[in-house]
């Protein structure tokens, strides 16, 4: 067989192709192409036909990769994943919702600076920093006018215009004021309307069958518009004379206020905490005060102090004991028999003792613990005669004797006097007769309360009289003035008969022992009652007979008010907690008398 060429292949090859291969690569030298001709395969050959290749997948790798980038830039960004708390039903927390609106709001800007091209980008951060130059370029220049030297006449426009703009502010805050008190007045002008029209319309329902209309009259004129409830009885047999205002007086509960004080007295005495000639330091100051004045004055730390030593379980004890917390008994329908607290301990015990905080009295109740003190211990059951069957044979019914000593319930009596002649009461003083009574100011059944409970003449008590008014403007030296009418409208029929003389009456009439400054300086109820002096009425004017001569020597004629057209306060202010000494089961302690000069405060004793 001949030699053939590397380049033209032999008759042999072409027969058989696939017998002859590259020694070195084993690979076969003869090809057919496309067209199905037969190709001599060279080196030069096969290498330009594996570039090609390397090129052609190299290109579709290219544009496969292009047209991914850009399906998914055009497509939209799939939701996150939801949490935990909304794979449970709930809703995000606001730390969340926060971290997902800034990874949106950095997603998105991000977008937009894809989307743009590198001369935007470039134009849009040298827009940026120009801006940044601006604002600083105006800081610098506003520091540079604040601090340079102004001329006179930017001195003085400066001026004008600050002043202007003050005034402008004034204006404002003032005008704001005005609109915000206008509106408290009114609506606090028709909350007391309402009041009113209560009270109106239960006074308009009330039974009158049985009961003296003389009496009724005079106390009816005397209530005149305010919004409230009286009750008039006999002290010394239970006789009701009138009940003005049945629903209040019989079927309504009210913070006794600082009547409470009564009850405090009387367990302190008993417990033998005070003694009522013996003083005690009560303020900030160096006066002294006993528990004449201190009933007088209605001095809250006085009987918060008392009421500390004396103990929660006694202050109970001796209000069940004097009436309260039970029906009295008087004939008429759905009587309320009041509340007392259940438990109490620390500064609320002191408190209670002087404000009477969550205990609820009815005006019946009021003057049958009066009636108590008047007549030396009988707890009477009020009655109202209907008929003229029971007219004739009405009797005294006494539910009981309670067990408090005559001298310690007569040991009561001065500072309730002392209230009317020279104290809180100053409204009720008839010359012609002494009166003994206690007032109370404070805020509960969502209003100002003023109690007044009473009984007159001291040395044969004729009549028992209690008045609780409502409304903004109502204290306790109202009611007292209205009660005072009372008195002296049936000073004839039930005042102190002509040949009796006063000297004989069985409790001496009290004198002020400290000055009329520093009374109001310790009387807590003073200061609130003069704070709401301004448009309040003036005294009522007293009847001048001959010998009525009395009360000049007593001084008990009450100061006449301004009567100027004011609008009152209608904001309730809130008391503040005094430095006073807590409650103690101790009740055996007597108060030492001050031997040196006293302290400035009384010191808490623990239990």
């Amino acid at each position: 067989m001949a030699r053939t060429s590397s380049l033209v292949p032999s008759r042999a090859m072409l027969a058989h192709p696939g017998r002859y291969h590259n020694k070195e690569k084993r690979k076969p030298l003869l090809k057919f192409t496309k067209r199905g001709n037969l190709e001599l395969m060279t080196p030069a050959s096969r290498s330009l036909k594996f570039v090609r290749t390397f090129l052609n997948l190299s290109l579709i790798l290219l544009a496969l990769s292009m047209s991914g980038a850009v399906w998914a830039k055009g497509r939209p960004k799939a939701s996150a994943r939801p949490s935990a708390r909304a794979a449970r039903g709930g809703r995000s927390s606001a730390r969340e919702s926060r971290g997902r609106n800034a990874r949106e709001e950095r997603t998105a800007r991000g977008r937009d600076n894809r989307r743009l091209s590198a001369r935007e980008q470039r134009a849009a951060r040298r827009e940026e920093r120009n801006s940044r130059r601006e604002t600083a370029r105006e800081r610098r220049n506003d520091a540079r006018r604040d601090t340079r030297h102004m001329s006179r006449r930017e001195r003085l426009l400066e001026s004008r215009r600050q002043a202007a703009e003050r005034r402008r502010e004034i204006e404002e805050a003032r005008r704001r004021a005005e609109l915000a008190r206008l509106a408290a007045i009114a609506r606090q002008r028709a909350a007391d309307q309402a009041l009113r029209d209560e009270a109106h319309a239960n006074i308009a329902n009330d039974s009158t069958v049985g009961e003296d209309m003389d009496v009724r009259r005079a106390a009816v004129e005397a209530l005149g518009d305010h919004a409230g409830t009286v009750v008039v009885m006999n002290p010394s047999s239970g006789r009701v004379y009138t009940v003005v205002n049945q629903e209040w007086a019989i079927r309504k509960g009210f913070k006794p206020c600082s009547t409470i004080k009564l009850i405090t007295g009387v367990a302190g005495l008993c417990d033998r905490v005070i003694d009522p000639q013996q003083t005690i330091n009560v303020s900030d100051g160096n006066a002294n005060i006993d528990l004449t004045d201190s009933l007088a004055y209605s001095n809250n730390g006085y009987f918060q102090s008392v009421g500390g030593r004396v103990g929660f379980e006694h202050m109970m004890q001796t209000a069940r004991e004097l009436g309260l917390g039970e029906r009295t008994g008087i004939n008429y329908a759905n009587e309320y028999q009041g509340r007392l607290p259940v438990f109490k301990t620390g500064y609320a015990v002191n408190h209670m003792c002087s404000h009477g905080d969550d205990i609820e009295v009815t005006p019946i109740q009021l003057a049958s613990l009066v009636s108590a003190i008047a007549n030396g211990g009988d707890l009477l059951v009020p009655h109202l005669p209907r008929t003229p069957e029971e007219d004739i044979q009405f009797h005294k019914q006494t539910r009981r004797k309670v067990k408090v000593s005559e001298d310690i319930l007569r040991r009561m009596v001065p500072g309730m006097i002392g209230a009317v002649n020279y104290g809180t009461a100053r409204l009720a003083y008839d010359p012609r007769q002494t009166i003994a009574g206690k007032t109370g100011t404070c805020i509960g059944q969502g209003s100002w309360l003023g109690l007044f409970t009473s009984f007159a003449p001291v040395s044969n008590p004729q009549l028992a009289v209690v008045v609780i008014t409502r409304g903004s403007g109502e204290r306790g030296r109202v009611a007292a003035g209205i009660a005072g009418k009372i008195y002296r409208a049936l000073s004839g029929r039930f005042g102190t008969p002509a040949n009796m003389p006063i000297a004989n009456a069985p409790v001496p009439v009290p004198h002020p022992r400290i000055s009329g400054r520093a009374a109001a300086a310790i009387s807590d109820e003073e200061q609130g009652d003069e704070e709401d002096t301004n448009g309040d009425a003036a005294t009522t004017s007293t009847t001048t007979t001959t010998g009525a001569t009395t009360g000049a020597t007593t001084g008990a004629q009450a100061t006449p008010r301004n009567q100027g057209g004011t609008v009152q306060r209608v904001l309730m202010p809130v008391q503040s907690r005094p430095n006073q000494t807590p409650a103690s089961p101790q009740r055996s302690t007597v108060i030492p008398a001050p031997t040196t000069q006293p302290e400035s405060r009384p010191r808490r004793v623990q239990p």
